[in-house]
């Protein structure tokens, strides 16, 4: 059976190929999906497939019946940036790019989808089809999939997602057990002094000197206040205040993330964040007001799923390894908060290419050749999980 799922793929590549480009070519913002939504159900329609939308731009679609359910999830959203790569299918969409590969992805569960509905009657129940709105903007298209009951009739015994990986090779999967990616929260502060002349900064109070100093002091989170054995970063992105040489602002504003794995000590940076910036402001005489924008939950994959994956990876005889946890985030977080769940990675390097610009590049350009390996890994978890569940 596996033999002929992989023939079956490599046949599919041409079409796999002008489907991705095509996305490409259109990309959508995160909840803007119109036209991708459109096209997804077009192509779920032409396959016999029933769908129905969900979290406005998403669509969950079955094949299959029974009370035995896995499910397949694919984000479609792109990103605000504009294309570098100068190829002929680079998008059309002035500032906005499919840089983090969901172009792939969505043509990926469209070809699964493909070979799925083929072997309908042999599926020893359901696959649920998930594509799914708004992976790069809080509060995540996953949450809201969830919420407007994408899991439920049938309920899944476990999800299985993919992101495309250029660090590593064509085709090589990485697989990780536990933590894989980082809770994600937004941090936005607005500091308020008093304005003045530059030379004389007795008669004001400073908010670039409270702002660039808080950026110091926070760091006191991560070296005094976690665990030196628990994953957690604060960093301070973006500063803004002034407009001259010789004028001491009103006012500094400043954005910025905080990562974590541990979600004890994630709700215990939240008010310390918050403390901190408020007493190490009122120092300098000036008021910080700070908003803390909390975004998705740590990716933590279950044991058994990634232990099956990884077996039908093996025996499909795909290269398989290792993956390090990253600081990233990534909305899939939430299926695995309600499922056993796995969420592996995808080598997208070209051939030749020790290095390759990476995720949210403006001159990112994975390899097509390598969405065949993620397709057949897809059928082949849904088809044997059902054999199994």
């Amino acid at each position: 059976m596996t033999d002929t799922i992989l023939a079956r793929i490599r046949a599919e590549l041409p079409s796999m190929i002008e489907t991705r480009r095509h996305l490409h070519r259109h990309p959508e913002l995160s909840f803007q999906e119109f036209e991708t939504s459109a096209f997804i159900k077009q192509r779920l329609d032409a396959l016999g497939i029933s769908w129905r939308s969900v979290a406005g731009t998403g669509v969950v679609a079955h094949i299959g019946s029974g009370d035995r359910c896995v499910a397949l999830r694919a984000d479609i959203d792109a990103l605000p940036m504009h294309e570098e790569t100068g190829l002929p299918y680079a998008s059309t969409m002035p500032g906005v790019m499919h840089a983090c590969g969901h172009d792939m992805h969505t043509t990926m569960l469209l070809a699964a989808a493909a070979v799925l509905k083929e072997q309908e009657s042999s599926l020893g129940g359901v696959v649920k089809l998930l594509f799914q709105p708004g992976e790069e903007l809080t509060p995540g298209g996953a949450s809201m999939m969830i919420a407007d009951g994408a899991l439920q009739d049938p309920v899944p015994s476990m999800v299985f997602g993919q992101h495309v990986y250029p660090d590593a090779p064509i085709g090589e999967l990485g697989f990780v057990a536990g933590p894989m990616m980082a809770a994600a929260d937004e941090l936005y502060w607005t500091i308020t002094g008093f304005g003045a002349h530059a030379a004389q900064p007795h008669q004001g109070r400073d908010p670039i000197m409270a702002a660039t100093g808080l950026v110091h002091h926070l760091q006191t989170l991560i070296t005094k206040r976690k665990n030196p054995l628990d994953a957690g970063v604060i960093t301070v992105t973006s500063i803004h205040g002034g407009t001259a040489t010789n004028i001491i602002p009103d006012m500094v504003e400043m954005k910025g993330t905080l990562r974590s794995f541990n979600q004890e000590w994630r709700e215990q940076a939240w008010a310390f964040i918050e403390e901190q910036s408020v007493a190490y402001a009122t120092l300098h005489g000036c008021e910080a007001k700070i908003e803390i924008r909390k975004g998705y939950p740590p990716l933590v994959n279950s044991e058994h799923a990634v232990a099956f994956a990884r077996s039908v990876a093996t025996g499909l005889s795909l290269a398989t390894t290792d993956f390090e946890p990253k600081m990233w985030a990534e909305d899939f977080a939430f299926y695995t908060q309600v499922a056993p769940s796995c969420f592996w990675t995808l080598g997208v390097r070209p051939d030749g290419l020790d290095r390759m610009p990476g995720l949210h590049n403006p001159r990112f350009a994975p390899s097509e050749e390598a969405m065949m390996t993620g397709a057949a890994l897809m059928v082949c978890v849904a088809t044997m999980a059902l054999e199994t569940t």
